[in-house]
């Protein structure tokens, strides 16, 4: 039998992706909450700001997210009037999002962001170079799903 230590919550790596991830969502939510935005609402508007028109399954794999989570996610943002969604002339199983006027200019009043979170985060003690690390580190875990895993 293996040592018990390892099932001990403080020596799995995945309790701190997940708690590192409900604290940086903790602090982006009184910011989104200017713009009634949530969490995931934002992440898709990120997207949809720098590529502009997508399909549902573009915005999904861009965010990782199938298109159950996202389609009701959408909705919300079309009946806030961020977006519009409509079906592909030439194939009518794809719905394509693009941003309305209220959703460009949303944009703007978005810009803040970045800076307010990275401000939070550096009165913390971390600085821009480890959070350049950190998310470097992400990225490459992250990277994992298109990789093989071991068996």
């Amino acid at each position: 039998m293996k040592n018990s230590a390892e099932l001990e919550i403080e020596n799995q790596y995945c309790f701190p992706i997940y708690a590192a991830s409900r604290v940086v969502t903790k602090l982006y939510t009184p910011l989104l909450n200017e713009l009634g935005l949530t969490y995931p609402q934002y992440l898709t508007m990120l997207v949809l700001w720098q590529y502009q028109n997508l399909t549902v399954n573009d915005i999904g794999s861009k965010l990782m997210l199938e298109s159950n989570t996202l389609t009701p996610l959408l909705k919300r943002l079309e009946s806030q009037g961020f977006i519009s969604r409509k079906r592909s002339s030439s194939d009518e199983r794809v719905v394509e999002i693009s941003l309305t006027e209220k959703g460009i200019n949303l944009k703007k009043k978005a810009s803040y962001i970045p800076e307010k979170l990275s401000c939070s985060i550096s009165h913390s003690g971390i600085s821009q170079e480890e959070m350049d690390q950190m998310k470097h580190t992400l990225q490459k875990l992250i990277a994992l799903t298109k990789e093989h895993h071991c068996k």
